[in-house]
């Protein structure tokens, strides 16, 4: 007898089970206001990691489409 993933699922909501808001609340997590909050100049050390990055980014997803 086999049994699906559905049924392996637990009901929601369990004891454990705590809300995304609840858990950003705890987090102290807030939405984004300005897509400035999410620049990050100082991600990359260097314009040659930076392209070596999208290099590999873009083999990736070539390698994934085959």
């Amino acid at each position: 007898m086999t049994s699906s993933s559905a049924e392996q699922m637990p009901e929601w909501p369990t004891a454990e089970h705590v809300p995304a808001e609840e858990l950003a609340r705890r987090q102290g997590i807030r939405p984004v206001t300005s897509v400035d909050d999410l620049a990050r100049p100082d991600l990359f050390e260097s314009d040659e990691e930076l392209d070596d990055f999208l290099a590999d980014l873009y083999a990736s997803r070539r390698a994934g489409a085959a």
